[in-house]
């Protein structure tokens, strides 16, 4: 399938749990990352080189691969200052692109409004996955909404009811806590079977697609996948979202964050392939993102809660390098034991919502940010 349509399209992957960033881009050469990790250390021969101070773990080959193609940006660096090492408060604080309140509406949500103004397409913006992450929530925005395309297809009528109701349900409980009875129930009113009438529309990409590529069993490969699916349908999904989760490594990091990573890697190099070999990924960029990264000194089988972290930006447009500081660390650089932040994640926000999207920022992220420059003209 050959797609022709230039409207830029955003994919995020969220990894849940607070990713360990010294783990993942390794400043292999600073004695200190060996004082800090005795039992977690990667050893400077297993290191995927990007220059002569930090690599990528050895499970992320995929992902080396695609950054010597030039169409990988490391961010180094990315949370905001005051961060509590709360995931629940972090995590919002992401999707709201709003450290200094708790605001109820998400940054792609307000993003999708913009785009769509006036709601005309339930799939502009879409999650796979379960529930509905707060990005994608703003007023008068539909989301579609599917933990399984593949499975939602196939439903029978009185099934997909029943889908729907579990998912209305979903989020109810996803944002009742948070947002109090009154909101969460009007937000369902005005956009609930919107977004559940998406899901039945984004339904259909399984019987238009064929795709030579083979994706891995993991969950977020399966994911990569439904994505695709979505993408290459042409149905006018601009912003798709999904999460994996896991990366809250506090015991057992030697053995689960190499396995996440290696799932994580192999199934975006198979959504880059897939999309690479319909000619359609030339108007995608891709967001990989976590909460906040986890602390510089280990516990002796894991990492705890932290600050600063990394993101990446991923695709042909993308100008692929290196972005930001990588934060010191060293002792009496440290807050509180922590990486100290070098870019407000709102910069990146900035780049995406400007240069990637054409998108006004101002009433997105309330202020003026310092945009790095990400993507080629």
């Amino acid at each position: 399938m050959n797609k022709t349509n230039t409207e830029p399209v955003l994919v995020v992957v969220q990894l849940s749990g607070g990713n360990d960033y010294m783990n993942t881009v390794i400043p292999f050469s600073n004695p200190s990352y060996y004082d800090n990790r005795p039992l977690l250390k990667i050893e400077e021969d297993d290191v995927l080189r990007i220059n002569n101070q930090i690599g990528f773990h050895p499970t992320m080959a995929p992902l080396h691969d695609i950054y010597n193609n030039g169409e990988m940006a490391v961010i180094h660096g990315v949370g905001w200052q005051g961060s509590n090492r709360s995931h629940f408060r972090a995590m919002d604080i992401w999707h709201t692109a709003d450290p200094d309140t708790f605001a109820t509406q998400g940054w792609l949500g307000k993003a999708t409004r913009q785009i769509d103004p006036n709601g005309d397409n339930p799939v502009t913006a879409v999650n796979i996955g379960y529930g509905l992450p707060r990005a994608l929530v703003a007023e008068g925005v539909s989301v579609a909404a599917v933990s399984d395309i593949n499975s939602y297809g196939l439903l029978s009528s009185i099934a997909q009811q029943d889908a729907r109701t579990q998912m209305l349900g979903r989020f109810a409980k996803m944002y009742a806590p948070a947002n109090g009875r009154g909101p969460i129930i009007d937000y369902i009113a005005k956009t609930g079977m919107d977004s559940l009438n998406g899901a039945d529309l984004v339904g259909i990409a399984p019987e238009l697609y064929t795709s030579e590529v083979e994706y891995g069993p993991s969950t977020i490969a399966q994911r990569l996948r439904d994505i695709a699916m979505i993408h290459l349908a042409g149905i006018g999904a601009k912003v798709l979202y999904t999460e994996y989760g896991g990366f809250d490594t506090h015991a057992a990091q030697a053995t689960n964050h190499p396995r996440l990573w290696n799932n994580v890697a192999s199934a975006i190099s198979e959504f880059w392939a897939d999309l690479k070999s319909h000619n359609a990924a030339d108007n995608v960029v891709m967001l990989v993102f976590s909460e906040f990264g986890r602390r510089v000194r280990e516990n002796g089988g894991g990492t705890d809660h932290g600050a600063a972290g990394v993101a990446f930006m991923i695709g042909p447009k993308v100008q692929g390098d290196l972005y930001g500081e990588y934060p010191s660390i060293e002792t009496d650089h440290l807050i509180e034991g922590d990486l100290a932040p070098t870019m407000d994640f709102r910069d990146l926000y900035s780049s995406i919502i400007v240069d990637w999207m054409g998108l006004d920022d101002r009433e997105i992220l309330k202020g003026q940010f310092q945009k790095p420059a990400l993507f080629a003209n």
